[in-house]
């Protein structure tokens, strides 16, 4: 197998196979931020072709952060019963599946269903649980430096697709450039039949950073049902305080970021008097911020209190949102505010993959995180359909904003009661 060719050539130059595991993850997140940040560019279209709202178009876009979101646990469930090179690939056909369906949608009902339902349940089948079990399940060092740089692929997804499907969308229309996600999704596939395996141990390796020489024990068989699995572990979960602080804190963090600013900032600024294919070159702009803050994160998050990590990006998050509405939209005000709001859009996950994994264990770590998840897409799916009634009711996204960024410096003290974690030294394994 290809695999196996490979992690023996890649062993002969001290390079562990798991550094491939991160970089066929990454793909697939980054094509996979494509498609979900894609509707951001498709909100005015949709709207000169079929007269819908933006209330209309944001229900279906929060039903599908909804959907993302709690499909999470399950997800964590199903990657742990039937591997993660099979789960991603029915995903990633379920998605295109759908996308290629909605060509010929006419109707709202039919964006529900697909944008919505469809493309909800085939993108929450990996999200960020995908990352996250491969952290915890390939490395035993630098899992906070994986996280991140795992989840800076989300941004990395702004900065390729956000710009490119823009100039696509205002030069040939919305379809042409969902005929292009469909074909790098077609890519990522490929790329994951090839080389992704299950666990260390399918290609005679243990976790990156695993000195020990004993056997590693048999992962744990479930012979329970999918459902009961993730169920199970919210009822466990649900019992510590801890897990009801990331919960509501993951919450607010997608409310804030995926909900809003994803979905919102483009119509936003065309509000503004500022053309798309600008709006969305200051999102990818917020992309390149984002990708080097989540990689330091995760730097961070190996070698320091996780918890004022998080109060830190919470906080500063808040502050940008809230400093936006008096940006008075220019070069320069928004550039201020990409580069804050950048640096730590989605930096608050390896901090909490990290306080995840050391409070339920490396094991049971994705079917929580799932769970926590799950909280964030609710967030996201809240801001995305209140902000569009803000913008359809109040002819303005500015409350949303503030009351965003108000939640956000909520979240930066609520954290605090965590308890202490254990003082992390840094991680040292070579590559």
């Amino acid at each position: 197998m290809i695999s196996n060719w490979l992690a023996a050539a890649l062993s002969r130059r001290n390079i562990h196979y798991g550094w491939v595991m991160v970089g066929v993850t990454f793909l697939t997140a980054l094509i996979s931020a494509g498609t979900v940040g894609a509707p951001g560019v498709f909100i005015i279209p949709l709207q000169k072709e079929f007269g819908w709202s933006t209330a209309e178009i944001s229900s279906a876009l929060s039903i599908r952060f909804i959907l993302f979101g709690l499909m999470a646990p399950f997800a964590a469930a199903l990657l742990n019963r039937y591997g993660l090179r099979n789960v991603t690939l029915l995903a990633q056909l379920i998605v295109v599946s759908a996308l290629l369906a909605s060509l010929g949608m006419t109707q709202v009902w039919q964006l529900v269903a697909l944008w919505g339902v469809v493309i909800g349940i085939g993108t929450g089948m990996t999200a960020l649980v995908l990352g996250a079990t491969i952290a915890t399940r390939w490395f035993a060092a630098r899992r906070g430096l994986v996280v991140g740089i795992l989840t800076a692929s989300v941004a990395t997804g702004q900065l390729v697709f956000l710009p490119l499907l823009a100039s696509l969308t205002e030069r040939y229309g919305w379809r042409l450039a969902l005929g292009f996600v469909c074909i790098a999704l077609g890519v990522s596939a490929l790329g994951v039949l090839l080389v992704m395996r299950d666990r260390p141990s399918d290609v005679g390796l243990r976790p990156f950073g695993d000195e020990g020489t004993e056997p590693l024990p048999a992962p744990p068989v479930s012979h329970g049902s999918i459902t009961g699995v993730a169920l199970g572990t919210l009822r466990d979960a649900s019992k510590s305080r801890a897990f009801w602080i990331l919960f509501a804190t993951f919450f607010v963090c997608g409310a804030s970021t995926n909900g809003l600013v994803q979905v919102h900032l483009i119509p936003m600024c065309l509000d503004f008097g500022i053309p798309q294919v600008q709006a969305a070159s200051l999102l990818a702009a917020m992309g390149i911020f984002d990708f080097f803050g989540t990689i330091m994160s995760g730097w961070l998050s190996d070698r320091y209190d996780n918890r004022y990590l998080l109060f830190w990006y919470y906080g500063l998050r808040g502050l940008s949102l809230i400093f936006l509405p008096f940006s008075d939209f220019s070069f320069y005000g928004l550039s201020i505010f990409a580069m804050f709001y950048g640096l730590d859009w989605i930096a608050t996950v390896p901090p909490t993959v990290r306080l995840t994994a050391q409070k339920f264990g490396p094991e049971r770590a994705n079917l929580v995180f799932g769970w926590i998840f799950a909280g964030h897409q609710l967030g996201a799916g809240t801001a995305a359909f209140g902000a569009g009634l803000s913008r359809t009711l109040l002819q303005s996204y500015l409350p949303a904003f503030f009351i965003a960024g108000a939640l956000c410096v909520f979240a930066a003290l609520i954290v605090l009661a965590l308890a202490r974690q254990p003082k992390l030294q840094p991680a040292a394994a070579s590559t």
